[in-house]
């Protein structure tokens, strides 16, 4: 037991106590004689692989899921959780890894759908902007959700979460698109609720995070308990051994073999579609091929007005701003950019990477054409024997390639996405927070599988904001703040530090020829 966290509270009666909690699906049993015990004011890591069985633990808890089999005992006293309206009456809230907010209501209309109607919603918006303002979660509560990035409705459920005044709260990857001072600030919040006698349940696949802010771990493996330990006395490799029984490779970074320029960008000024959007201005930028380029920032910068521009879903951007091989392309469709090479990776997983009631197969069709035949006959042997072919490369936790997309785990929906794009060997590839949720062992293939599109000569990409990931992968750097994009910097001149202060808009004149220079050469 970790040494910050009071003995005295182990021998009190448990906030949460699970005993032999079983859940079956058709074609997985997602959890298998689960037992979990929580002490009030405790932060218990649940860690385990894609697939292992955490969310779907977690929704039972909170009443979302039933579960087959086993006793959920509150406080000392056997219960029944038939709803989530019941565990927020308990006083259990969560904040789900797939966001569970209404697009077209504001960040304040959703947030008062999930409490009692006792406040009135310009109550509930007024202590909205107190709670984030206390924690540091900068959220408006006015915007409607549509208008959000993804970490920005992140932040809108965790202040929802928090708002619920919670005995038991459950995050689902919270951090998985925060930037690390975002971070550091949820962890005081987090210590301090703990402080205050509250428990915490943190599913994370981050082995630093879980190390430094937990108490307790306890490890799933294909749906059974397969360890408990004190993260604390625990390193990387050893919890990475404990969650996928082995260390994740190392990864080969090769010198850069710079071929032709693959992407231009120059003056790409465009006005927000919507009140609440970002506006570009004047971005530009050149992207080789065999070499990655990250983009960092603070979510709700600009990336998603970037991204919406580059892949083709906003048609606006001024002629010749963009040009993918020479050709101007800043206003061809999605499909005429994929014709010439451009494979685009969204952030968001359901809904616009995949549709999730559509088969793995048919989610193939989104991008990849090579199952469509003459006259557009679909070949269905052919499409389902690729989402197979790509199951079994990319080692996707499924049923098979009929299963459908909202039935895989998020990190397995991610590696399904990611690498049907990696598959259609492009030219240049787009994609945006690539390892969002999934486990140490995936991200490592992931990013692995981008390198080697690298080293065979295509140019990625990447725009994420987790900064160790794009440390880790690409050659060189920028940061996009405020709708403005820094100068390049290589990789190995770069620092967090540098990057954390430049994602303020601060690069300063005389430094950004210096290191505009240094890139270059």
């Amino acid at each position: 037991m970790s040494s910050d966290f009071p003995a005295e509270a182990v021998s009190a009666v448990p906030r949460l106590a699970l005993r032999g909690i079983s859940k079956q699906y058709p074609a997985v049993k997602a959890n298998d004689g689960v037992e979990l015990t929580v002490a009030p004011g405790q932060i218990h890591a649940v860690l385990g692989e894609n697939g292992a069985g955490k969310s779907t633990l977690m929704k039972i808890i909170y009443g979302a899921v039933q579960p087959d089999a086993g006793e959920i005992r509150w406080n000392g006293r056997a219960v029944r959780i038939a709803s989530p309206a019941q565990a927020r009456q308990l006083g259990i809230s969560m904040v789900y890894q797939h966001f569970s907010l209404f697009d077209t209501l504001t960040a304040a209309e959703n947030v008062w759908l999930g409490l009692d109607k006792a406040m009135s919603l310009a109550q509930v918006t007024a202590r909205i902007r107190e709670v984030a303002g206390e924690y540091g979660l900068e959220v408006d509560p006015d915007r409607p959700v549509h208008t959000l990035s993804v970490g920005e409705r992140q932040r809108v459920e965790i202040v929802r979460a928090l708002l619920t005044d919670p005995q038991l709260l459950i995050l689902d990857e919270p951090t998985s698109v925060l930037t690390p001072q975002a971070v550091e600030r949820l962890f005081l919040t987090l210590r301090r609720l703990a402080s205050d006698g509250r428990s915490i349940l943190y599913i994370s696949h981050k082995l630093d995070e879980i190390r430094s802010l937990c108490h307790h771990c306890t490890v799933l493996r294909a749906g059974r308990v397969t360890g408990e330990v004190d993260p604390t006395l625990e390193s990387n490799a050893s919890l990475s051994r404990l969650m996928i029984g082995a260390e994740p490779p190392q990864l080969q970074h090769r010198p850069a073999r710079l071929g032709e320029v693959a992407l231009k960008v120059a003056g790409l000024d465009l006005p927000k579609a919507d009140p609440f959007g970002t506006t570009l201005d004047g971005i530009g930028f050149e992207l080789r091929g065999g070499e990655i380029l990250g983009v960092a920032g603070v979510s709700g910068n600009g990336q998603q007005e970037l991204m919406a521009a580059l892949s083709g879903e906003d048609g606006r951007a001024p002629a010749g701003s963009i040009r993918l091989f020479g050709a101007d392309i800043a206003r061809a469709s999605p499909r005429r950019r994929r014709h010439l090479g451009l494979h685009f990776v969204p952030e968001e997983r359901l809904g616009r990477g995949a549709v999730p009631t559509l088969s793995l197969a048919q989610n193939l069709l989104l991008t990849r054409t090579e199952g469509v035949g003459a006259a557009g006959w679909l070949r269905v042997g052919a499409i389902e024997a690729q989402a197979a072919r790509l199951i079994e490369r990319f080692k996707v936790k499924a049923g098979g390639p009929g299963s459908a997309a909202k039935s895989l785990s998020g990190g397995n929906l991610q590696k399904f996405i990611v690498g049907r794009e990696i598959d259609a060997k492009p030219k240049l590839l787009i994609v945006s927070q690539p390892t969002w949720g999934v486990d140490v062992g995936a991200a490592a293939q992931i990013r692995a599988e981008l390198l080697a599109l690298r080293d065979a000569g295509c140019a990625v990409l990447v725009v994420s904001e987790e900064l160790d990931e794009l440390f880790e992968v690409c050659d060189r750097l920028v940061v996009i703040a405020q709708g403005r994009l820094s100068p390049p910097i290589a990789t190995r001149e770069a620092t967090i530090e540098r990057i954390g202060i430049w994602m303020s808009g601060l690069w300063d004149a005389p430094a950004v020829a210096d290191v505009a220079a240094s890139a270059v050469a």
